[in-house]
């Protein structure tokens, strides 16, 4: 068990200091800024910091969990600061160590995850000499870390290390990384421990405030617009506004839309909620984006998964654009009304100056507009289809999400990821997936990090047969430490998305798609780690193999045989816009007599008696 405080001994460094190695200052940084698991692997260059890590954890400090694979270190740091909000931290030693690091690292900057990766290097007088296992990590990260430090000497350490808990933590969270040359991890120097309140960065000053004139701006457009649109992203994950977001919902009554990483900001049972947009959305997000008149986007970045063809993207709409980031407003889309700031305290000052303004209640004016959203929920509903001679994936996820409705969801990416997200209703962090980047055989060690943040709360990992088979070998870290996490397979047999799109777009060449051939037994391979395991073949099975999986106490990896065939709809085809959406199900309800009809094609609107749309042809 490791102790939830600082022993009193190092406090004693503040009024004396002492002579200590830059391992032990590293050490002891990372324990005062309160870090408590280290996800990581040793090597040459990084033994100075192990060894001073080998003390720590005697003294009950800090947890190091060894991985089987640097990747799967920065995915469960990744995973445990997406559950938290707090930093994760992985190590991994010089030359193919840290190498092994970077598409973890890729994945956490992409979707603005904080993180601090430390990585040995060789020592200084070798460096730049093409020396065993030396690369120059800090340039090979450069595009891909919010900063990078490499120490040259060890009075250096405690600076360093607290100047990048405070980078990676505030303004756009992301990964920093910080290089430790093997020498310095052994040179001593007088320590003056720095604690985290006592940062100071002159250069570094994120804007967290909204300008009030662009407030002011914001709610007068709120007020005039009559069909409103909330577009969610992972900024207001990122800024714990999911309160916000309920109160400003429910107080302009505006549908609510959420990106991939936004899922969770907003109650999806709620009324207002219409569900995830893009490229795999709801076709009623889809249909509400394309006709609103106002869309006000929260932390999120217009993402070309999102937009479909962008410059058709919400393109009879006024934008409000909110985010913390000042190069993601404008970069994409023009807004009308940028605000620059945290999201969370953004929204509260939209809030207190409504209240201030004394706005009457929008109850009355977007009720068309909530009423046609809901004939668009009711004609294009998500399918669970049902075969007779096989059980379908979807039905495997629904399944899962009954059984277990307040777990921690991770998933890795393909076809599951995306029948995760329609599915699966989740809170505020309890939905983590890699989405910038989209990086397959992230989702397990991913887990693993969120199970060791949140010990007391069920973590169930969705994965595909393909993207599962990346990182397999940590199954030996579950079974090693006993961590209590669930894996379900959604097992076709292919790279599921890759066929689907070959399918589509590539005439039915399934070039190095198929994965059957070779695929192994998972059930025999869990037990080979000594893990349980449970093989589902059928729909007769399903409802007691979940069940079974979560009532065992210790990690399971569940094998779901599903159909091999099934496409993740709706979707929208590269370069066309979100209306123009293929898999919907014909209209369930009778359009009004008045309603214009949207061609699903070109998104052209049509009175109701045309029966081909005239600017492209397609059938209404």
């Amino acid at each position: 068990m490791v102790s939830s405080s600082v022993p009193p001994t190092t406090n004693l460094l503040k009024i004396i200091p002492q002579r200590r190695t830059g391992a032990f200052i590293l050490i002891d940084s990372l324990v005062r800024h309160g870090v408590r698991h280290i996800f990581g692997y040793p090597g040459g260059a990084i033994l100075p910091i192990y060894d001073e890590l080998y003390r720590a954890e005697a003294r009950g400090e800090v947890e190091h969990i060894l991985v089987r694979h640097e990747q799967g270190a920065a995915h469960a740091a990744d995973g445990y600061a997406r559950a938290t909000g707090r930093v994760g931290v992985c190590f991994g030693t010089s030359g193919p160590g840290a190498t092994n690091l970077v598409t973890g690292i890729a994945t956490a900057h992409m979707d603005s995850i904080p993180m601090v990766v430390v990585t040995g290097q060789v020592p200084r007088p070798a460096i730049g000499t093409d020396a065993f296992q030396e690369t120059d990590i800090y340039g090979i990260t450069l595009p891909i870390v919010k900063h990078s430090y490499v120490v040259r000497q060890a009075s250096d350490m405690a600076r360093i290390v607290a100047e990048a808990f405070h980078i990676a933590s505030t303004g756009r969270p992301g990964p920093v990384l910080i290089d430790v040359p093997k020498d310095v991890g052994l040179e001593e120097c007088d320590y003056v421990p720095i604690e985290p309140g006592d940062v100071r960065l002159p250069g570094y000053r994120p804007t967290v405030k909204g300008n009030p004139r662009q407030i002011n701006a914001a709610l007068q457009l709120i007020e005039e617009s009559r069909r409103p649109l909330l577009y969610v992203g992972g900024g207001a994950i990122a800024s714990n506004a999911h309160a916000q977001i309920h109160e400003l919902a429910e107080r302009f009554q505006l549908p609510v839309t959420t990106t991939l990483m936004g899922l969770g900001a907003f109650d999806e049972n709620h009324p207002l909620s219409v569900g995830m947009l893009g490229m795999h959305g709801t076709a009623y997000a889809n249909f509400a984006v394309t006709d609103c008149d106002l869309l006000i986007a929260v932390g999120a970045r217009f993402d070309d998964r999102v937009t479909g063809k962008l410059d058709e993207f919400a393109s009879r709409a006024k934008v409000i654009h909110i985010d913390i980031d000042p190069a993601e407003v404008g970069k994409n889309r023009t807004p009308e009304v940028p605000i620059v700031g945290d999201v969370r305290q953004v929204l509260e000052q939209i809030l207190q100056r409504a209240k201030e303004l004394n706005f009457p209640s929008r109850l009355g004016r977007t009720q068309e507009w909530l009423q046609r959203i809901q004939r668009w929920r009711e004609d294009y509903p998500l399918i669970v289809p049902r075969h007779s001679d096989s059980m379908s994936p979807q039905e495997v996820i629904v399944e899962v999400g009954r059984q277990a409705p307040y777990a921690y969801y991770t998933t890795d990416v393909g076809q599951h990821q995306m029948w995760a997200a329609q599915f699966l209703k989740t809170g505020p962090r309890r939905w983590i997936s890699s989405a910038g980047l989209g990086t397959m055989g992230y989702g397990m060690p991913a887990a693993m990090g969120a199970k060791l943040a949140v010990p007391d709360q069920e973590v169930i990992c969705i994965s595909g047969d393909a993207s599962f088979q990346m990182n397999l070998q940590e199954l030996a870290t579950l079974a090693q430490y006993g961590i209590n996490v669930k894996t379900v397979i959604i097992n076709n047999g292919w790279q599921g998305m890759v066929r689907q799109w070959q399918q589509a777009f590539y005439g039915e060449r399934y070039s190095c798609s198929n994965m059957q051939t070779g695929m192994p037994d998972f059930e025999l391979l869990a037990k080979a780690f000594g893990i349980k395991g449970i093989t589902i073949r059928d729909r007769s099975e399903l409802v007691d193999g979940i069940a079974a999986m979560l009532a065992h106490d210790g990690p399971v990896l569940v094998d779901a045989h599903v159909t091999k065939d099934e496409n993740c709809y709706p979707m929208v085809a590269p370069g066309k816009s979100n209306a123009q959406m293929v898999g919907l199900p014909e209209p369930k309800t009778p359009r009004p007599e008045n309603e214009p009809i949207v061609c699903t094609n070109c998104g052209a609107k049509n009175p109701p008696s045309n029966k081909f749309c005239p600017d492209c042809g397609t059938k209404l």
